[in-house]
């Protein structure tokens, strides 16, 4: 049996079916993966990729169907069992125990003994074998280091690692750059092009479609538990894996606008704002009513800007104005008293407190709100009732806002407690780094109609997108910065994606 090319098919799966309570949710799913493949698998969040992937890894029974892995019936009935058949399931949430040392979570389900058929486990040979997958993996850290010392990336490629400890023939990779850095994400790349070489099968799921189309050799688009495109990723573009996602095009996606008053008043005014090495003589204004987006490659500064305009990091030289006054190096407070609010690129590490109740982190920016001038203590029912509404604005959906963990909630549900705790503080500039990062199509063109929305009511934006297609649907401006400067200014008249990567690669030094 063989795939397109001249590799062997290292997974088959024929009319996969699976119901619960009697309601179908996979209907017929059939795909295939090739030894050394990669096979991008996307669709909104309730299409049926995770219960497809997580029927693959045995979590779940299949009712119908059939999977063949290296042309041997698979039907593992546990994830230990496909972890013994060498299927390596990395999920968002990491399976990593943070109390065990790096070497005892690679080898939890096999380590290495001292004698064969004596449980006596050799710590010396778990040692020695602990770091040569990790320089696998170029996770440069100790054997001995507890996993709880790691960053997200590292853990990321702990499991990645475990894989590989395991000989996995193949790996699934759900969401696997949600949570990286930029340099964390292009080890991750190098590691995927490496298990290509070796021969392994690589499942990747994930909402950047420019992402799965530059990994990918073939592509599997879902939608309702049904699979709508199925096809080599040459020659798709990512409005060919919209209109197979939703059933329309990118630019439907986009609320119409009016175009901003010129003469509206200026909310933020950002004059020379310098910091050795990452921001040089940053000049930009952003008036009420308008929505203005910076682009850029991944370490242009861009993230930068925006932390040092909320002032979590400090800059050498230049002002931040809003509304006119002048504000503080690094004081957050008196952004916040003038109604400035900021929406980290990170939101599981920086912007949510996962383990917390959805109330617990949208009310936690607004508190003074609803506290009483002389004792301040907080007036829950009014809280509740606000928090209530914000819900409702954004299309949040939980089971009750009060008692449900932010942990439960897909990405795009987590995105819009982050922007909800905002709206509860009706801020008068919005700064967002990456809004739609990690979330699927449906919840992205909710939450650019709520940004739009924010715009129309006199609310000042500034948006930072890696996508570009984003800045240009949704901004009335875009700045493309490269190596801490602002290299072009485009307005919506002349949005031009390659113009603007143009400028983003320094080919351009204005529109």
């Amino acid at each position: 049996m063989t795939a397109t090319g001249d590799k062997p098919v290292r997974l088959k799966v024929e009319g996969l079916t699976k119901s619960f309570s009697g309601t179908k949710v996979l209907h017929g799913v059939s795909f295939e993966a090739s030894a050394g493949g990669v096979v991008g698998i996307v669709g909104e969040n309730g299409s049926g990729k995770s219960t497809t992937m997580n029927v693959l890894a045995g979590v779940l029974p299949r009712d119908g169907g059939g999977v063949l892995l290296d042309g041997t019936t698979f039907a593992p009935s546990s994830r230990r069992e496909a972890d013994a058949a060498g299927i390596a399931f990395i999920q968002q949430e990491l399976n990593v125990f943070p109390n065990l040392t790096v070497a005892e979570n690679l080898f939890l389900a096999r380590p290495p003994v001292r004698f064969a058929g004596l449980p006596l486990i050799s710590r010396r040979r778990m040692h020695a074998q602990a770091q040569e997958l990790l320089r696998s993996v170029h996770l440069e850290v100790s054997p001995d280091a507890l996993a709880s010392t790691l960053s997200p990336g590292e853990r990321q490629l702990l499991e990645i690692a475990r894989g590989l400890a395991s000989r996995a023939r193949v790996f699934i990779l759900d969401e696997p750059t949600t949570s990286l850095t930029s340099r964390e994400s292009g080890r991750l790349f190098e590691i995927v092009r490496r298990l290509q070489e070796q021969d392994v099968a690589v499942l990747y799921i994930s909402h950047n479609l420019e992402e799965v189309l530059q990994l990918s050799q073939s592509i599997v688009v879902m939608r309702d538990g049904v699979v709508t495109l199925r096809s080599p990723s040459t020659g798709l573009t990512p409005n060919d894996l919209v209109l197979a996602m939703v059933g329309r095009s990118i630019e439907a996606l986009f609320p119409e606008r009016t175009k901003p008053n010129p003469g509206a008043k200026v909310v933020l005014d950002v004059e020379g704002l310098s910091e050795p090495g990452l921001l040089e003589n940053v000049n930009l204004r952003v008036r009420s009513g308008e929505i203005v987006g910076i682009a850029g490659l991944m370490g242009s500064g861009r993230t930068e800007l925006a932390r040092a305009l909320f002032g979590l990091d400090r800059h050498r030289a230049g002002v931040v104005r809003v509304d006119g006054s002048a504000l503080r190096v690094g004081d957050i407070n008196a952004r916040l008293a003038s109604g400035v609010a900021f929406l980290t690129e990170d939101r599981r590490h920086e912007g949510l407190m996962l383990d917390a109740s959805v109330g617990d982190n949208l009310a936690l920016a607004a508190l003074p709100r609803f506290a009483t001038r002389f004792d301040k203590r907080i007036k829950t029912a009014d809280l509740l009732k606000e928090m209530e509404a914000v819900g409702k604005q954004t299309n949040l959906k939980c089971q009750d806002i009060r008692t449900a963990a932010v942990r439960t909630l897909s990405g795009g549900n987590q995105q819009k407690v982050v922007l909800g705790r905002w709206l509860l503080r009706e801020p008068r500039l919005f700064i967002l780094d990456e809004p739609t990062r990690g979330v699927d199509v449906g919840a992205k063109e909710e939450i650019y109609r709520l940004l739009a929305g924010m715009a129309a009511t006199g609310t000042a934006i500034l948006v930072i997108s890696s996508e570009v297609e984003e800045l240009i649907g949704l901004c009335d401006r875009i700045f493309v910065m490269r190596r801490g400067t602002l290299q072009a200014e485009f307005d919506s008249a002349h949005f031009e994606r390659e113009a603007i990567l143009r400028a983003a690669f320094g080919q351009a030094e204005a529109a």
